[in-house]
């Protein structure tokens, strides 16, 4: 127990450093790019944070039950939208930020979560036509945040721009690698410590490992918050939900059409729309979140565990 307690004490020292190292490569690059932090952490790391759930949503459709890329979505969106936020509002004590900064992506979450969840119902399925609607959505909406974005006035000399921006983009790759290797010997590690500890398998199921594979967004967002980089942990949690219902969703429609129980599904796609909508309300309704919400956000999931449970 020991040993396994170590290497997981390890791991969690190099996501630490990686995710220091992620945030600050971002802030340069949005500089470098003329664009928001919000929108920087709303579409690249966003996009970094969803690989995992891109890889399971390839591998299961071409081995023909996409259905569990279906579900892996929907509980990665209800996590990251309810225990990751509310996790790093408890440990950033409350995040402040610009509501105007976080823009219209936060109502386009809520648009592409219904219309998902729309197109299943009427068709019993997504089909290759309902992920080349979910794709073309998402990157219309993608090539709006970089026409918007506004002309980075530089102070020193291009070339000098071009070479730090190459070195911060260099710098991001390599943090980013560290973060997924890292985070996975913490999820191996965990695990064998809870067998260690004797914990029950669906404690393990729905809390250790669940919050060990969200550990990049979870560890991003912690430390982009106490950075104050409040825009990049709020993007980060709004882009990964829209990159896995939009871009993955739709890129495992086109391999091969998903189906799924449709009263399990409805159940937890509810679930999933009802938790974005309450996240929307929070971040909309003032300048910072604060703990009570960050409670709140916790205590959905717990509900959502307890629901689910009971559905069974």
């Amino acid at each position: 127990m020991i040993e396994n307690l170590m290497y997981f004490f390890i791991a969690a020292i190099i996501l630490i450093v990686c995710g220091i190292y992620l945030v600050k490569s971002l802030t340069k690059i949005s500089k470098f790019l003329g664009i928001s932090e919000f929108s920087l952490a709303f579409i690249i790391m966003a996009f970094a944070t969803s690989i995992p759930e891109l890889f399971i949503g390839i591998s299961s459709a071409l081995n023909g039950n996409p259905s569990l890329s279906l579900g892996n979505i929907i509980g990665a969106n209800i996590l990251n939208l309810t225990l990751v936020t509310g996790i790093i509002i408890l440990l950033s004590k409350e995040i402040k930020f610009d509501s105007g900064k976080v823009g219209k992506e936060i109502y386009f979450m809520l648009v592409i979560l219904a219309v998902m969840i729309f197109l299943f119902v009427i068709g019993k399925e997504l089909s290759r036509l309902d992920g080349l609607i979910l794709l073309g959505l998402f990157l219309i909406h993608v090539y709006g945040i970089f026409k918007k974005r506004k002309k980075y006035k530089a102070k020193i000399k291009n070339g000098r721009i071009k070479i730090s921006g190459f070195y911060w983009l260099i710098i991001f790759l390599v943090a980013l690698v560290g973060l997924f290797i890292s985070s996975n010997f913490a999820v191996r590690y965990a695990s064998l410590l809870a067998v260690d500890l004797n914990l029950p398998k669906i404690i393990i199921g729905l809390f250790l490992l669940s919050i060990a594979t969200t550990l990049p967004e979870l560890i991003f967002g912690i430390l982009a918050s106490k950075m104050k980089h409040n825009e990049m942990a709020i993007g980060d949690q709004i882009g990964s939900v829209v990159v896995n219902a939009a871009f993955i969703l739709g890129v495992v429609a086109l391999i091969h059409p998903i189906s799924a129980e449709f009263i399990p599904f409805l159940v937890s796609a509810v679930f999933m729309f009802i938790s974005a909508f309450i996240f929307v309300t929070f971040v909309k309704s003032g300048a910072k979140l604060e703990r009570y919400e960050g409670i709140s956000l916790i205590l959905i999931y717990v509900l959502f565990v307890i629901v689910e449970f009971f559905a069974k």
